[in-house]
């Protein structure tokens, strides 16, 4: 039985005892009255005595029937309340047992009754919980393995400088690719501080311009613009946002860099600055699916699924601008760009 049926149920009987037990509780003190009464009228020969203890019980026994009702009623109430929650009591034991061992379990129930909606609430609930401990999972794996291939080549690249003795030029090879690949690892590391520090949120919320931190990111990456012979086309109008000035520069700067990193030679890089979105950067790279767009927001997702590509990222650029707008009560959105290349939009609300 539902437990909107068994409250139902319990509501009638209550009224019908509420109607009823009035009528029985005088009844049953009549009684005892008239009884008392009839026998101190009626007496026996030798005990007229027994009038005067009879009145007294008959007053003894109307307070004592009263308090006698009650108790059996609040009784009664007590077990008509756990027979009416006893389905959430069952339906507590499952979930009590569901652990990090056995995230796929469901309760999946029938009907469509209260207790059945919130049972498939709590299995979408299970869902969500399960896809978040997947992608923790997931994220794991793919750090130690971001982390454990550049481990590995140093570690060989070590073994190749002690099993021999190296000329002044191949010293000078080994200790640059070494000091690439602990440049490298430096980069995974500082990436995933910084993805940490964006998913804890904001520590103080203040008036940016964000068109000056744009201008400030474009100056620091001029060298490395003209270095990929990029050139820079920046529409940058006044506009204010609230939040953390050293989170912002990051989003700008990720946004930016990738936009480099990935684009082709004497290609384009446009970054503009306005009020919806607050801010756009689009480049002319290599063509990218739109199917993939979603995925490249995702840590250690690149377009190229090669783990081991020297572009010199670990594929934390994206989440991390994710992250940075998420934590700033934004939205961030990519789609592919007219002429290949990829168009970013950040949306943030305006400082008041």
């Amino acid at each position: 039985m539902t437990p909107r049926r068994r409250v139902v149920l319990v509501g009638v009987l209550a009224l019908l005892v509420g109607y009823a037990l009035p009528g029985l509780t005088k009844s049953v003190i009549g009684e005892l009255w008239v009884g008392a009464s009839g026998l101190c009228r009626t007496g026996l020969p030798g005990v007229g005595f027994v009038c005067q203890p009879a009145r007294d019980f008959a007053v003894l026994a109307v307070p004592l029937t009263g308090l006698g009702i009650l108790v059996l009623s609040i009784a009664g109430i007590w077990a008509a309340a756990l027979w009416c929650l006893r389905p959430v009591r069952d339906l507590a034991g499952p979930i009590a047992q569901v652990g990090p061992q056995n995230l796929g379990h469901r309760l999946r129930p029938r009907g469509n009754d209260e207790l059945a909606r919130l049972a498939r609430s709590i299995d979408a609930m299970m869902e969500r919980i399960a896809a978040g401990y997947e992608g923790q999972r997931r994220f794991a794996a793919n750090a130690s393995h971001e982390l454990r291939t550049p481990l590995a080549v140093q570690r060989t690249l070590i073994e190749v400088g002690m099993a021999r003795s190296l000329t002044g030029e191949q010293l000078e090879l080994l200790t640059g690719q070494l000091l690439e690949t602990n440049e490298r690892n430096e980069r995974l590391i500082e990436g995933l501080l910084a993805l940490s520090e964006s998913d804890q949120g904001l520590r103080s919320r203040t008036p940016q311009r964000l068109d000056q931190l744009v201008t400030g990111v474009l100056a620091a990456y001029q060298d490395r613009i003209i270095e990929a012979g990029v050139t820079v086309q920046s529409h940058l109008e006044p506009r204010m946002v609230m939040g953390e000035r050293v989170l912002l520069e990051r989003l700008v700067t990720n946004l930016v860099e990738n936009a480099i990193k990935y684009n082709r030679p004497g290609g384009t890089l446009t970054v503009t600055v306005g009020h919806n979105p607050a801010l756009t950067v689009v480049n002319t790279g290599q063509v990218v699916p739109a199917e993939a767009v979603a995925g490249l927001f995702e840590p250690f997702r690149r377009l190229a699924r090669d783990r081991t590509n020297q572009s010199g990222g670990a594929g934390l650029g994206l989440a991390i601008a994710r992250s940075i707008t998420q934590a700033h009560n934004g939205l961030i959105s990519a789609r592919p760009a007219e002429y290949g290349g990829l168009r970013v939009d950040v949306q943030l609300p305006t400082a008041p």
